[in-house]
């Protein structure tokens, strides 16, 4: 027999193997490959089904760059959660596993925080506050994956609005913990409570999704999770660091850099200085006033007490 046989007689042997363990015959599979067409980069990728995603509301061209720009972010927040689920799935729990994946998903961030300037400096002014009256009343606050984000890195109490979060304890209703997030504030008139058209589109698209995910990621959260590590775990340098560094980077540098995009845009002059959704832009989305942060107990008192105030 010569190697190249013998090479082959293992791999059939590990293909009978791998078959056999699921039920199936190999002698089919196998005579699948001689009718399977090679796979090409744009069929691996969907090049094509891709690039036609982008589809404009007016004929402004920066109206692209704001589209494309968008639903790349949103393949990258895809990346984060599938990073994080496998923190929020791991058995047998290691500081090296955790902290490989913590500062994957931190890189992510780092790249989305840098990418502003692209938003920012790559439209001009005058189009996009032409452009951006047809989006009434989308907003970026519709994001869903960036909501699951937040419920799968902390506990929920870190993410219910501070006024309500004395009221608030693991035996609430999920339904009545929703209603009192932070972001629920952005999307409601401060004076009658009363919900906008944003929030109750986005409710009706995502809110059932949203009360699932909430109770799926309860107790495997990266908070949760990294708070059932030993004593010993929860105080490794490397992976304190890493948590550390991807609660700041979300919840301050990217949300900083998505605020001054923002003001340079909404603050220029051009327009009537409002949110495409109507939402209280500034105070939703500048970190001194939400104070947002995922792993609370891993920053001192000072740190906590100055979050977002030196940005």
């Amino acid at each position: 027999m010569t190697i190249n046989q013998e090479k082959h007689k293992k791999i059939i042997e590990s293909l009978e193997d791998k078959y056999q363990a699921i039920d199936q015959n190999t002698e089919d599979h196998l005579k699948g490959l001689l009718y399977s067409k090679p796979i090409t980069y744009w069929d691996y990728i969907q090049t094509d089904a891709l690039l036609n995603l982008q589809i404009q509301r007016t004929v402004l061209p920066d109206e692209m760059v704001f589209i494309a720009y968008h639903q790349i972010n949103e393949l990258i927040f895809k990346m984060i959660l599938w990073e994080i689920e496998q923190v929020a799935e791991a058995q047998d729990l290691t500081t090296d596993f955790f902290e490989s994946k913590i500062m994957r998903v931190s890189r992510y961030f780092d790249m989305l925080t840098t990418s502003f300037d692209i938003m920012r400096e790559g439209m001009e002014v005058e189009q996009y506050m032409k452009f951006r009256y047809t989006l009434t009343p989308a907003s970026g606050f519709q994001s869903a994956q960036y909501r699951l984000i937040e419920f799968a890195s902390t506990e929920l109490i870190n993410l219910i609005d501070y006024r309500f979060r004395a009221t608030i304890n693991r035996d609430t209703p999920y339904t009545h913990a929703f209603e009192h997030l932070y972001w629920q504030a952005a999307g409601k008139d401060h004076k009658t409570g009363k919900k906008s058209t944003l929030l109750v589109n986005f409710e009706r698209r995502y809110k059932g999704d949203f009360l699932n995910f909430m109770e799926a990621y309860n107790t495997k959260n990266l908070w949760t999770r990294f708070k059932e590590l030993p004593e010993k775990d929860q105080n490794d340098p490397p992976l304190v660091k890493a948590m550390r560094h991807y609660d700041y980077t979300v919840n301050v540098t990217w949300v900083m850099a998505h605020y001054n995009a923002a003001v340079h845009y909404i603050e220029s002059g051009l327009g009537d200085g409002e949110a495409t959704g109507g939402s209280d832009w500034k105070k939703y989305m500048h970190p001194k006033y939400q104070r947002r942060i995922f792993f609370p107990d891993l920053w001192s008192e000072k740190e906590l007490q100055n979050w977002g105030m030196n940005v």
